[in-house]
């Protein structure tokens, strides 16, 4: 599921996560009856997709310490930051 926000991130996830949801790495999440979602920010796909490859690896490899995503951290790994 690709959201726009980090609120909408958040409104999935915890509704996902209050009604019996099982937390995974890099934005996978486990409903109640099994099934597997992954609650991604559109953003994410953009950095990792940039023709600058150390930002690109930056975003990747911050991705890779997240359970639920965190767009913020996202882009200051893309910018350089931490």
């Amino acid at each position: 599921m690709n959201c726009t926000s980090q609120a909408e991130i958040d409104r999935y996830w915890n509704a996902l996560l209050e009604n019996g949801g099982k937390p995974q790495a890099c934005g996978w999440i486990i409903d109640k009856y099994g099934v597997r979602w992954q609650i991604v920010p559109t953003a994410l796909g953009e950095m990792i997709a940039d023709s600058d490859e150390t930002k690109a690896k930056r975003a990747a490899e911050e991705m890779l310490k997240q359970v639920k995503f965190d767009i913020a951290k996202l882009e200051a790994a893309f910018q350089g930051g931490r």
